[in-house]
């Protein structure tokens, strides 16, 4: 069995974020949160939180006593919508802004089965 956590609409670009996933990816939990508190970015802090979300759903369903019982089996970040607002440019022209967002899915699971 495997516990999961999907948090939605993050203001935070889905290719800064895959960047951050990438270390942790496949990993203890509690090494991956070891990790994630100490990464400078913004996205390690959603992370972390979506992380320990999956987790503490595990231990509530029972599956896992503590976070060393637990890896991240999948971790996926697909990108939300897009805020487009523009920006007046020189001779009459407009440049587009693009807020993008981000939904985190984050599935753990437990060591050896």
């Amino acid at each position: 069995m495997s516990a999961t956590a999907y948090i939605k609409y993050l203001r935070v670009s889905p290719r800064r974020s895959r960047a951050v996933a990438k270390k942790i990816k496949g990993k203890n939990v509690e090494e991956a949160l070891a990790i994630l508190r100490f990464t400078p970015k913004k996205a390690a802090q959603l992370l972390y939180k979506a992380i320990k979300s999956a987790a503490d759903n595990a231990i509530n369903r029972g599956e896992a006593s503590d976070y060393s019982q637990l890896y991240i089996k999948r971790l996926m970040i697909n990108e939300g919508p897009r805020l487009k607002r523009w920006r007046p440019e020189a001779r009459g022209r407009v440049k587009i802004i693009r807020h993008r967002y981000s939904h985190y899915f984050v599935e753990v699971e437990r060591i050896g089965g």
